[in-house]
């Protein structure tokens, strides 16, 4: 391929404004405050499903609690009764008498079984509503460093967006002053070279590759018309000659 000297140095021009361009998009892929929000999206979840698994704790122990005084209220209500009738006199025969006494006794038992369990109840309810009200302590502290996390990464998503669209305006217009020919092989190579397309000839040593050019090569550079278009035998990269050379 032919391309003017003029043309094979602006190549490097593109070259390096792709290079910007492949910097600036590695640093909004790698800003620390990704790798944060990952982290603190995935405490999130845990959270929020520990959460759910307090909340329905709460629920089933209230639900419980309820149970607890429910079936308190028939008992009492059974011991008032008995009660009034011994203290009324109503009940005068001494079997039935002893027989009330007897389920008196029996009731208060039970009542004190009953508070027991309730009390029990009651306790747990209290220790898991500590429990589940610490989860969403945690979690609104959480959302808050998430959001400004997000907020950090917004910002400098906008700095860097900002700094790309001058790049790959810089980028068009070189590209445009090109020939087409010659900027699809740049591409192409760049595709398979990771990025890099083109690269200076300095001091007889491929820049792209680092290696340098051997003896037959070198005699070949010299030999050459200067718009031929030279490869780096190593990497297949133009090579673009410049005052620093060597040849």
């Amino acid at each position: 391929m032919q391309a003017a000297a003029t043309a094979q140095t602006r190549l490097l021009e593109l070259q390096s404004v792709d290079t910007a361009v492949a910097q600036l998009e590695h640093r909004k892929r790698s800003l620390p405050e990704l790798a944060q929000i990952a982290a603190r999206q995935l405490v999130r979840r845990r959270q929020g499903e520990e959460l759910i698994a307090a909340n329905t704790t709460v629920s089933d122990l209230e639900l419980e609690q309820e149970k607890a005084e429910s079936d308190l209220v028939p008992v009492r209500e059974r011991l008032a009764r008995d009660q009034r009738r011994v203290n009324d006199g109503s009940v005068t025969d001494p079997k039935q008498l002893n027989a009330l006494l007897d389920e008196i006794q029996h009731l208060k038992r039970r009542i004190n079984d009953l508070e027991d369990d309730e009390l029990e109840v009651m306790e747990r309810l209290e220790a898991a509503t500590g429990l589940r009200d610490e989860l969403a302590a945690a979690r609104t502290a959480g959302e808050g460093e998430l959001r400004a996390l997000l907020g950090t990464r917004d910002a400098q998503f906008a700095e860097l967006d900002a700094q790309l669209s001058q790049q790959q305006g810089v980028r068009r217009a070189i590209a445009g002053e090109l020939p087409s020919d010659l900027v699809t092989l740049y591409e192409r190579i760049a595709a398979k070279n990771g990025g890099t397309g083109a690269a200076a000839l300095v001091h007889r040593r491929c820049s792209g590759c680092q290696l340098q050019v051997n003896a037959s090569d070198l005699t070949r550079f010299r030999g050459a018309a200067p718009d031929e278009v030279l490869r780096c035998e190593e990497c297949n990269r133009i090579l673009v000659r410049t005052s620093e050379s060597g040849l």
